[in-house]
């Protein structure tokens, strides 16, 4: 009887166990909620996706997001903000017109030549020995370098010359290429009655720049005899003048021809010459060389322009002078003008002006040797810039002058310019004790 009993308490033991375990699962299983019911998509179109969501809380973060391989074709314009602006920030600007660049353009660079009393050039100047000048305030000098730069050489040949002077100067131009370096580019015109074109800028060792030289020689102008003698006596036949040429005035002893005058367009020459340098690229000399006597007459531009026009654009004028008026005593005379006369020699006026040099020479050896002459004067010349404090554009011509610091010493530059407003900035190093 004990046996049983025990056996049916075990039994009821367990069967309560059993039924607590399922009670606390089923208090378990209803601590969890219910998964939300699936949402009904409306709107969708079978193959092209879903709607954007409606609220951006659904996006994702903007830094896991994948970077683009492609760059934008316009840059977004940053957003500005005001110091007192309480409304928050100003509509984005998207207009690319809106931005403007700027750039110091009120830089203004000297070249200049120094010699001493006998004429030659003085090399090893420091730039503390250097004191620049503009309407007579001195200048900070903010740049120096005594590097050579590439040149830029637009070449005049005067066509007008006499026959004999011209001969000389065919004789000389196989000469010419040699006092440039391979860095250098050349432009030839020539000049008559106009000027011409006959090529444009190309390489100074180039073949085409010696082409070039042997057609822009020409037989030069033949001179205009003078008529007297004998055999200038006039002739009538029938009472009429049989050479039209003869006075009308029978037992006159000379003739009275009607020859034309003599036409120069030097001015013409040299300012096609000088537009034509202003293609050169940032970092070369400017430079006009002409090869003339100097005459004048005929030109439609006037040398007041065309020497603004110079200074405006840094352009040089170098020269060598030929004909009568490289020989000292007639060549100091022919820069008198006389009232209603052709001038005979203006290239003074425009090496002047520029801060160019000219060399005179009336025979072939001597013209030959001018070529090397002048290109060694433009290749070793100092050069000094400066910012200037007055308005860069305001067109009003300024004075600059180059003084060094040692006796007996002359300086060869520019006497001034004219602002420009083209963007200009220093092509060199600085020197660091300069700034």
């Amino acid at each position: 009887m004990a046996t049983t009993l025990a056996c049916l308490m075990l039994a009821q033991s367990g069967v309560m166990n059993a039924q607590q375990q399922t009670d606390a699962q089923q208090k378990q299983q209803q601590a969890i909620p219910d998964a939300p019911a699936p949402a009904l998509l409306q709107g969708v179109t079978p193959g092209k996706g879903a709607p954007a969501p409606a609220s951006t809380d659904l996006l994702p973060p903007a830094d896991q997001s994948a970077p683009s391989s492609a760059l934008p074709a316009t840059p977004a314009a940053p957003k500005t903000f005001a110091p007192d602006d309480q409304a928050g920030p100003p509509p984005e600007i998207t207009d690319a017109k809106t931005f403007t660049i700027h750039k110091q353009v009120d830089f203004v660079e000297i070249p200049f030549t120094v010699k001493d009393s006998k004429n030659r050039l003085v090399p090893g100047l420091d730039w503390r020995e250097v004191r620049v000048y503009e309407n007579n305030v001195r200048q900070h000098m903010s740049y120096w370098t005594v590097d050579p730069f590439p040149l830029s050489v637009a070449l005049v040949i005067d066509q007008s010359l006499p026959f004999d002077t011209m001969s000389k100067v065919n004789t000389a131009l196989g000469a010419l290429q040699g006092a440039f370096t391979a860095y250098d580019e050349v432009a030839v015109f020539t000049y008559n009655n106009g000027p011409k074109l006959r090529t444009d800028f190309t390489a100074a060792q180039s073949a085409r720049l010696g082409a070039v030289l042997e057609q822009s020689k020409t037989t030069g102008r033949e001179a205009y005899p003078i008529m007297d003698g004998p055999l200038a006596q006039n002739t009538v036949i029938n009472g009429r003048n049989v050479d039209p040429n003869t006075s009308a005035n029978r037992g006159h002893q000379g003739l009275t021809p009607n020859a034309p005058r003599e036409v120069h367009t030097l001015n013409d020459a040299i300012l096609a010459a000088a537009v034509a340098t202003t293609k050169a690229g940032k970092g070369r000399r400017r430079i006009v060389y002409v090869i003339s006597d100097g005459k004048e007459y005929g030109s439609q531009a006037k040398q007041k322009d065309v020497i603004k026009y110079l200074q405006r654009n840094d352009v040089a004028v170098y020269g060598t002078l030929v004909g009568d008026s490289a020989i000292p005593g007639l060549g100091f005379l022919d820069r008198i003008h006389m009232p209603f006369q052709m001038r005979d020699d203006i290239l003074p006026v425009y090496a002047g002006a520029t801060g160019g040099q000219l060399d005179a020479e009336n025979r072939t050896n001597g013209i030959e040797k001018s070529f090397a002459k002048i290109a060694e004067q433009v290749r070793t010349q100092y050069t000094v810039g400066y910012y200037t404090k007055e308005p860069f554009v305001d067109g009003k011509y300024r004075e600059v002058e180059v003084k060094v610091l040692r006796p007996n010493l002359s300086v060869i530059a520019k006497r001034g310019y004219y602002p420009s407003a083209r963007d200009s900035a220093p092509t060199g190093a600085l020197p660091q004790t300069a700034k």
